[in-house]
């Protein structure tokens, strides 16, 4: 079956599960849903589900989308972690993925670490069931987002591969530091040759939630995502600049303070319930949204926003207050 847009693609993953037997049916139809999820995702060019064959054991997925971020907004999601989760039992073991265009590896929207290992043939079953220990203590620690498990790809990546992911640095070193981790990778000794590596958004939960307090996808775009900063940033700064002045701090504490309160403000306040609001459509367009109607509407919505402010801020320092 194949959904969306026959069109080549700037990112494109290549997804294998292999499903119990007599679990087919349901499998494809849960994968519907999946698929389904993805479209509506921002950048969505398609996705094409190749049922097994007789050379193939496994279903293999192929996702498509019109640039990496987009993708990986999509691989590293809440959604599509709720949806593996449902979806689990059907699995037969770990499945496998290749990302075959517009980068060479996905990133979580907070922080994802990536451990790959070399395993000996013989000891597959033990690495699994090691593994499987090691998930059920990382789900003890707050902020455990998830996890998932890669086998080898045959010509092509000889090594197993693990993703696990939490909502924070924060609460990703609590699980690497801690002694259950330890405790973890004493016992699976015989696998101690492994790389690890972490890859982290640098605005964090910024642009993590919708307003309905349900996780959103990135903004794909580097660019508005700063513009975005930008808009509530001005705001806000100047605001506690106005609240803070009658206390007359000397600049460099008067900084010290304002930077603290800025991002406690920015981080609870302003980005969720302001900027994500009024940039939502600009942010995260829909598939069928036409780039350039989008742009031009999110940037009036930009200008609109800051010259209000700046008006605001003008008659308040000028014509009703003057700072000293």
């Amino acid at each position: 079956m194949t959904t969306g847009q026959q069109a080549d693609a700037a990112a494109t993953v290549i997804i294998g599960h292999k499903v119990l037997p007599g679990m087919d049916q349901e499998y494809e139809k849960w994968q519907e849903g999946v698929n389904a999820a993805a479209a509506r995702y921002a950048g969505h060019l398609g996705a094409e589900v190749t049922p097994p064959t007789d050379l193939q054991p496994d279903w293999v997925v192929v996702y498509r989308f019109d640039s990496f971020a987009h993708l990986q907004a999509w691989i590293n999601g809440s959604t599509r972690q709720r949806l593996l989760d449902i979806g689990e039992k059907f699995f037969d073991g770990p499945g496998t993925q290749q990302v075959i265009s517009g980068g060479t590896q996905p990133m979580d929207p907070l922080v994802t670490v990536v451990v790959t290992h070399r395993v000996h043939p013989d000891h597959v079953d033990d690495f699994l069931r090691w593994q499987r220990a090691m998930s059920e203590e990382e789900t003890k620690f707050p902020g455990f987002r998830g996890t998932e498990i890669f086998r080898p790809i045959e010509g092509l990546q000889d090594e197993w591969t693990t993703l696990y992911r939490y909502d924070s640095a924060e609460h990703l070193d609590a699980w690497l530091t801690s002694e259950e981790r330890r405790r973890m990778l004493t016992e699976g000794e015989k696998f101690s040759d492994f790389k690890l590596s972490t890859i982290e958004n640098s605005f964090g939960s910024w642009f993590a939630f919708e307003e309905n307090g349900r996780e959103a996808p990135p903004p794909p775009s580097e660019t508005k995502t700063a513009i975005a900063v930008w808009v509530g940033l001005y705001p806000t700064v100047v605001l506690l600049a106005l609240a803070l002045s009658p206390l007359k701090l000397p600049i460099w504490l008067g900084l010290l303070v304002g930077n603290l309160l800025s991002s406690v403000v920015m981080s609870f306040f302003t980005m969720p319930y302001y900027v994500n609001r009024i940039l939502k459509r600009w942010l995260w367009p829909a598939p069928e949204a036409p780039p350039l109607r989008t742009n031009l509407v999110g940037l009036g919505i930009v200008a609109a926003a800051l010259g209000f402010w700046a008006l605001v801020f003008y008659l308040v320092t000028r014509q009703f207050w003057t700072l000293p």
